[in-house]
């Protein structure tokens, strides 16, 4: 019996840059199992590429275009890998694991001095992994229900036939729609957008835009006393972190002391604060007399009064504009609506983004609607670990428009179970060249959910 010829591809990269061959490989491995009229919706960018139907094997052949400028950057775009690449699930799973950290963390009213979440694996049929993060420890559901909804979607990736990633997309929303849920759509989400990015074999960073591969991070300084405070504060001067979060929110005098003693001894650190909600709007107007007064201007003022509290958030932000000071939310900012009317009532100049509030999607949704409104970004970690950190922060260098970063959680927890993944530098994080994000857990030390459906 005559056996029929195998659809092939050719890949033709002789003078190609990095990022021609990044971009090669990403259309080979997207475009190959769908008809040749997909062609047509490739991005702008892809113009630097010749992509020529080879008519005789059924394949594609992809030429790098000498003739294009070297210095322009590619990028295929999440947009058309998600409408194009079909995704066929082998394994999909979700294990609970916690790890201590160094000191408390605040968020609001709760203190947490264990991280408790669920980590989430997906392989492919191709053998590919893809590894998320649910945030666990700072939301409104209990870590039970959180495995059980996680079974619940892990369950529909095995038994669903194969389907655009964007298909998916929409049926993970479908079973996680409520708010409360965006922590558990936020982690599969990662391990099936990291799962395709292994598939293809580009990191994270290049397929959300490829502006750049490091990032520079704050770092947290919580509720202390003021000698302590200094102590924890030159300790990260030392270790290369510029700039300094501290926490304020929970007694006037004794932060101001706080802050006063670490300007003083550290007049070179750039600063930002979070109130977590903590101050009426008079208290807040009041903290940033005190601190026109120290000759103090933060870089930023998180969050100074109650997520509810709009007319206050508008009092005080109004007062910072005038001593040259942005307000930017985290706990008013839970939705695009509420993004929208940040941005139609001119309340603040920021906002603060987490994974875990909005979802991978979620947040690109936000990031496009900030851009156009000229909304500056921050991105900020809850209670992760290096494995969604290095998410949020691939996320964040490939779209390259988030001025404040906040991806600190890693360094305070009191161990790393992330192997592999991004290069620490002092406060700096270099994304490496590995497929997907590069990190993942030791599997097989987790303990099953069990008991679940």
């Amino acid at each position: 019996m005559r056996r029929t010829q195998q659809p092939h591809q050719r890949v033709s990269l002789n003078s190609a840059t990095e990022e021609e061959q990044s971009m090669a490989l990403v259309l080979s491995a997207a475009l190959l199992p769908f008809s040749s009229s997909l062609l047509q919706r490739l991005p702008r960018s892809t113009s630097k590429l010749r992509v020529v139907s080879s008519h005789g094997g059924g394949g594609v052949e992809l030429i790098a275009d000498s003739a294009a400028p070297p210095a322009e950057r590619v990028s295929f775009g999440f947009k058309n890998l998600a409408e194009t690449f079909w995704v066929n699930v082998q394994r999909a799973e979700g294990r609970p694991f916690s790890v201590g950290l160094n000191s408390p963390l605040y968020f609001g009213d709760s203190k947490l001095e264990t991280v408790e979440n669920v980590a989430i694996r997906v392989e492919l049929k191709n053998g590919c992994v893809g590894w998320g993060e649910v945030q666990v420890s700072v939301t409104d559901v209990n870590l039970e229900t959180v495995l059980a909804k996680a079974e619940q979607v892990c369950s529909y990736l095995r038994h669903t036939p194969p389907a655009t990633l964007n298909s998916m997309f929409d049926d993970i929303t479908g079973l996680l729609s409520p708010r409360e849920f965006a922590p558990i759509r936020a982690g599969v989400e990662m391990a099936l957008i990291d799962a395709v990015a292994n598939s293809i074999r580009v990191p994270l960073w290049r397929l959300f835009g490829g502006v750049t591969s490091t990032l520079t991070t704050a770092i947290t300084v919580p509720i202390v006393s003021p000698a302590e405070a200094t102590i924890l504060a030159s300790k990260y001067y030392n270790q290369g972190f510029g700039t300094l979060k501290l926490v304020v929110g929970k007694n006037f005098a004794a932060e101001l002391a706080a802050i006063e003693a670490i300007h003083a001894a550290l007049p070179c650190c750039s600063l930002m604060f979070d109130a977590n909600e903590g101050y009426t709007a008079e208290e807040a107007i009041k903290f940033l007399e005190k601190l026109k007064d120290m000759g103090i201007v933060p870089l930023v003022f998180e969050q100074p009064v109650d997520r509810d509290d709009w007319k206050g958030l508008r009092q005080v932000s109004n007062v910072a504009r005038t001593y040259g000071i942005p307000v930017a939310v985290d706990e008013s900012c839970r939705s695009l609506t509420d993004v929208q009317k940040i941005i139609d009532e001119n309340l603040v100049d920021a906002i603060n983004i987490k994974l875990p509030k909005f979802g991978v999607l979620g947040v690109l949704e936000i990031t496009n609607l900030a851009r156009k409104s000229g909304l500056t970004l921050m991105v900020d970690s809850m209670a992760e670990t290096r494995l969604a950190t290095g998410f949020a922060g691939h996320l964040a260098a490939g779209v390259g428009c988030f001025k404040y970063i906040v991806l600190d959680t890693p360094f305070l927890l009191a161990e790393d179970p992330v192997v592999g993944g991004y290069e620490v530098s002092g406060a700096v994080y270099k994304f490496n060249n590995a497929r997907g994000q590069g990190g993942f857990l030791n599997w097989d030390l987790l303990p099953e959910a069990g008991g679940l459906p």
